[in-house]
């Protein structure tokens, strides 16, 4: 080892005195202190509250109707205390909650506006009608300008990195997962973001493409940066793709330079486009999937071996009480707890964020592989997420927090 390069002129006439005396000197300095505890505001905290409130009080300001879907403009309701939209990245989503009958739930929905809206005080979401939509219906169904709605922070990091994503992100959406990639387009054209977006739209005909005229027009407005492509499934038709968004055609439009790829739709989206991504040969850090939700009945994944249909018992402690629930083999015990009327912490519902995180105290459960975003602690120490979690037996639960 080389000796250490520092001027000893600076230790000259120091001695060891003020060293060993160091501790009493800092005793005697805190003795003389202050006892209260510093009631500053620091601008760190005020920041971090703005960007990440536990709840934001909002209201519908306005409502567009695009047939079997709805779309929400929030803008604070100032009256609970909320003064203004916290700001996003292009890509995120917010939770709702909900109170349907009985039954308190947090649903996820994707922000469909850009950035910069909620710069301007709004913020927009789309809801589009789904079969068995126990939470979509009520909203379709009740929700009217005027009303107020609690909703989260921003969550997710569905959303470009410059130090991982490529130059040129080519997005796959299907059905209402055009959202995030909608908030992406209008946060280029607002020139929040710089990169090239090509989007794969598929949808099943040319009349029942959701935004599609608020689309071109957010592209019309990013000088050939945003590029969206049609998909149509049921329909051939001049000027659209037909069939579905295979390895051929995300290589038609992704042209020969470096890109990432962006998937957001639907479950069984997922399911085919997986076996097409491989054939891509694309490095992992340049595929991104938004969560999608709900992983639908059990018996989606092969590897399942329940029997749907079934009921069990599923009790649940909360904060040491105990409470004694019905359990569908088919639905998850975060439903479950819902349609109880317990209310269970949830945000993404996808078996990824872990808000809902519960200890298993008893009984066997099925996890699908695609749904289990559990850390490997969690899964040693038997923690599950239960929006990703069905009975296989009765179970006992232990939910941790309830907020």
């Amino acid at each position: 080892m080389g000796k250490y390069n520092y001027d000893k002129k600076v230790l000259k006439g120091l001695g060891v005195g003020p060293f060993l005396k160091e501790v009493k000197v800092r005793e005697e300095h805190i003795a003389q202190g202050a006892t209260d505890i510093p009631t500053s505001i620091y601008n760190a905290n005020v920041l971090a509250k703005r960007l990440h409130p536990e709840h934001q009080y909002v209201k519908i300001a306005k409502v567009v109707n695009h047939g079997d879907a709805k779309s929400y403009t929030f803008v604070p309701d100032k009256e609970k205390g909320t003064t203004e939209i916290a700001y996003f990245r292009a890509g995120q989503y917010i939770s709702v909650d909900l109170v349907i009958g009985n039954s308190t739930v947090s649903k996820p929905y994707s922000i469909q506006s850009g950035p910069g809206d909620a710069l301007k005080g709004s913020l927009t979401i789309t809801v589009k009608a789904a079969k068995n939509g126990f939470a979509s219906d009520y909203i379709l169904s009740n929700w009217k300008e005027g009303d107020k709605v609690t909703i989260s922070a921003p969550l997710g990091s569905f959303y470009y990195t410059r130090l991982r994503d490529a130059k040129h992100v080519v997005a796959m959406a299907g059905g209402s997962g055009i959202t995030p990639f909608y908030s992406l387009a209008s946060a280029i054209a607002d020139g929040i973001e710089d990169f090239k977006l090509t989007i794969l739209y598929g949808s099943r005909k040319s009349d029942n493409i959701l935004l599609k005229d608020e689309l071109d027009a957010i592209v019309a407005k990013t000088n050939g940066k945003v590029k969206i492509i049609h998909v149509l499934s049921e329909e051939q038709k001049e000027g659209f793709e037909h069939g579905f968004i295979n390895a051929d055609l995300i290589k038609k439009y992704a042209g020969s330079g470096d890109y990432s790829l962006f998937l957001c739709g639907p479950g069984p989206m997922y399911d085919f486009a997986d076996g097409e991504i491989k054939k891509l040969g694309l490095p992992r850090r340049r595929v991104r999937k938004e969560l999608y939700g709900e992983y639908g009945r059990p018996s989606r994944s092969k590897a399942y071996k329940g029997e749907e249909g079934k009921e069990y018992n599923l009790t649940v402690c909360v904060r040491g009480e105990k409470q004694t629930i019905k359990a569908k083999s088919e639905e998850t015990l975060l439903v479950a707890m819902e349609r109880a009327g317990i209310k269970a912490p949830s945000h993404c519902r996808s078996g990824e964020c872990g808000w809902c995180h519960s200890l298993l105290i008893k009984g066997d459960v099925f996890i699908p592989e695609e749904a289990d975003g559990r850390r490997l602690a969690d899964k040693k120490f038997g923690w599950i997420h239960p929006c990703a979690t069905y009975p296989l037996s009765d179970v006992e639960l232990d939910v941790p927090t309830i907020l």
